[in-house]
């Protein structure tokens, strides 16, 4: 089915898209809010670019936009991929619980922040180009990965990247000098298991964004983990 969203609202382009089918193209789409949220079976094309909060809650969905989004995409997610083939906005997979975010471009503020995993649930965010400040704030679970590419020699992301980590690993591709990780973190060079993990990620990368896998892997990767469990424990004990 396709849907010409020019000029819908968005609770009426949610409600064509629920009756759509297994599969569905949304053409014109300009800022619509929560599309496709909880949704947990359909694969969704998106010409456009959706609002905030694309996905939030989603239950197993593909997602493929073609073109940017705003902020919040994948909010809370629990499985499925969305896959962006542009920029997106601050707080990308908020809370996110599970499932795959990919980003051929850059990502604004806030990516992952919050990110969980539990037992089979394990959300991964591959950002293709560079990540704004607090990249992983309070992240506690999950892989975040930024790989830099196209970024005309700005720094791979902002500032504060790690603020609060408590769980999960982040991994930068390339040079990682020049910027500050917080003390209750550990940085170190990628070993051939760290790569081995990543290859399927950048693999679905690769095929959807049309690059050279093994360019990527050729490359030199940090490995960002916490080393505490509890990062503000010193704030409220006496040492």
């Amino acid at each position: 089915m396709v849907i010409d969203a020019k000029d819908m609202s968005f609770t009426t382009l949610n409600e064509q898209l629920r009756s759509a089918g297994e599969e569905c193209e949304i053409n014109g789409c300009i800022g619509q809010r929560f599309i496709a949220a909880g949704n947990g079976t359909q694969t969704i094309t998106i010409n456009g670019v959706p609002g905030n909060a694309l996905g939030a809650y989603l239950t197993g969905a593909k997602i493929i936009v073609n073109g940017n989004a705003q902020d919040a995409v994948g909010d809370t997610m629990n499985s499925g991929t969305i896959t962006i083939h542009g920029n997106i906005g601050d707080a990308a997979g908020y809370a996110m619980r599970g499932g795959q975010i990919y980003i051929k471009g850059n990502a604004g503020y806030r990516a992952g922040i919050h990110m969980k995993a539990y037992k089979e649930k394990y959300p991964v965010i591959v950002i293709g180009g560079r990540a704004g400040n607090f990249l992983g704030e309070y992240q506690a679970g999950g892989l975040i990965v930024v790989l830099g590419l196209n970024t005309d020699g700005k720094p791979i992301v902002g500032g504060f990247p790690c603020t609060g980590m408590h769980g999960g690993k982040m991994v930068l591709r390339g040079s990682v000098e020049g910027i500050h990780f917080p003390h209750q973190t550990n940085a170190r060079k990628a070993t051939p298991e760290d790569l081995a993990e990543l290859r399927p990620y950048l693999q679905t990368y690769c095929s959807s964004f049309d690059y050279p896998l093994e360019e990527l892997l050729n490359s030199e990767f940090t490995v960002i983990t916490p080393n505490s469990k509890n990062p503000y424990k010193q704030m409220y004990v006496a040492n």
